[in-house]
Formats: C-alpha cells, structure tokens, sequence
C-alpha cells in the first residue's frame, strides 16, 4: 500500500486537484456523443467516455511533466510539481503513465473495432505534444488535435462509422484549444523565453490577442455550420451566442496580458464548453 505523502504526490503529478483539463478534454466528447447519438447516447458509452477522459488527461499530465522535469524547475509556476522535487521519481511516473494508457484501452475494449483503431491515434497525439514544445513554436496545433481525437471516437462509438460533417466539430474545437492554450502559455511567456521552451504565445507576439480573437470567431463560425450540418436548432445557437459573449470577456481579461488575468482567461474557457453542452442537451429534449 503506498505511503500517504507518496499518494498525494501522484494525485498532484496527475492534477487530480485541478480538473480544468479533464473538463476542457471532457465538453467536445459530450458534445460529439450528443450529437452522435441525436439525443442521450448509450449509458455504457457515456460511462466509458467520461472516464476514458478522466485517464488520459492524467496520462497526459503524468509524460508532460516527464518531458517537462528538467525545465520546471526553472518555471515559477511548476517549481513545485513532484518530479521536479523528486516526490515521484522518473520510473514511477513512467510506470503510471503505462497503467493509467492500459486502463484507458480496456475501456476502449468495451467499444467496437473502429473505436479501438482510433484509439492507437489518440495515445500517439497524447504523447507526442509534451516533446513539440521543443522542436515547434506550434504545440498547441497538436495538443488541439490530441484533445479533438475523442469527437471522432465517439462517432464511431455510437455509430460504428465517421461521418464527413465530423470533422467540423474536430477542427473547431482544435482551433478552441489553440485559442484557450495559447491564453495559458502567455501566463509562461518570459519563464519559457528564458528556458528554451516553444509556444503559440511566443511565435504570435504582440499579435497575441488579435491571433487568439481569430481563432475564437473561426471556432463559432465552424460550430455554427456543424449545427446546420447536423440540422441542430435553437437552443443550441442560442449557447454559441452565449459562447460568443464568454469569449468576448476573455478578450477584456487578457487585454494587459497580465499573468493571473490571463489564467483565469484560460480557466473560464470551461464555461466555454459547458455552454455549448448544455445548447446541445436542450436541443435534443424539447
């Protein structure tokens, strides 16, 4: 049985007191299993996508700090994760990154061949991003496409097959991300200058805001033809113009680009997407 200080270590290596990322990860599959389904998906899918979602945004956490562990130190805000004060040494967190991917894919297992195909993609994106912020001023491209990798899961989880109309609702939600993430890395820039570490926050400069305003407009623009794709109705264009307003706020929040303004820019993005899911849900029930 572990030691209580060595648990509580691997609780905060996987972020389990900061589930804004689950969230982030967990609103577009909700939103794909909704739309998938026409309404309430299959309880059992539900299940395994709210948790499939749960273990791999800890994997995700767990082999970035992996990738991470010899810059954080020298990061004020990740000075403090366990690997950088040796709480969890390097093998442990390698260890738990492989138990928390098998637990993920015998999840997936319950699913149909199709799901479990994709599923392969998933880990490659989910383990790639943390080592682009090395080699790419665009990491955030590819975290985009690793936290959309579960809308066409779920289609083809509900469905068995991938509809073309999909791939609106992935490339807007990986445009979301660029937005929501390029917000979180102007909170590291001058940590991250100073380190050697790469972002979208770097390479758009004092463009930053503008960039991130395109970004948002072109994710409404694409979600509002998803929804005329998807013959959706009121209630969910209604929450886009309410997702439009968030957005908005995000901008007043991050026009200094001050450092805790443009956190809780990043944070509030969970309205975002909560916004949008419950459009969706009302959509299919009245």
């Amino acid at each position: 049985m572990l030691a209580q200080p060595k648990f509580q270590a691997l609780l905060q290596l996987i972020r389990f007191d900061k589930p804004i990322g689950t969230l982030l990860l967990l609103w577009p599959t909700l939103w794909a299993l909704w739309i998938a389904a026409d309404g309430m998906p299959d309880w059992d899918l539900l299940i395994i996508f709210t948790l499939g979602t749960f273990l791999m945004r800890s994997a995700g956490c767990v082999i970035n700090d992996l990738a991470d562990r010899h810059w954080d130190g020298d990061v004020g805000r990740t000075s403090q994760r366990p690997l950088v004060t040796g709480a969890v040494s390097a093998t442990e967190a390698r260890l738990l990154f492989i138990g928390l991917l098998a637990a993920a894919f015998v999840l997936v297992l319950f699913t149909n061949p199709l799901t479990v195909k994709l599923s392969f993609i998933a880990v490659a994106l989910a383990s790639t991003y943390p080592f682009m912020k090395r080699y790419t001023n665009l990491p955030q491209v590819v975290l985009g496409a690793a936290f959309s990798w579960s809308i066409p899961m779920a289609f083809a989880a509900q469905t068995g097959e991938l509809p073309a109309n999909l791939w609106l609702l992935y490339l807007a939600n990986l445009l979301w991300t660029m937005a929501y993430d390029t917000k979180y890395a102007m909170v590291d820039r001058e940590d991250d200058l100073t380190v050697g570490i790469k972002s979208t926050a770097i390479l758009f400069g004092q463009h930053d805001r503008l960039i991130i305003g395109l970004l948002q407009t072109t994710f409404l623009i694409l979600m509002v033809i998803a929804g005329d794709r998807f013959s959706l109705h009121m209630p969910y264009y209604a929450a886009l113009v309410g997702a439009a307003t968030l957005c908005v706020y995000h901008q007043y929040l991050i026009r200094e680009r001050e450092r805790d303004a443009c956190f809780k820019a990043f944070l509030h993005n969970n309205w975002v997407g909560a916004v949008i899911f419950a459009g969706l849900v009302l959509n299919f029930a009245l």
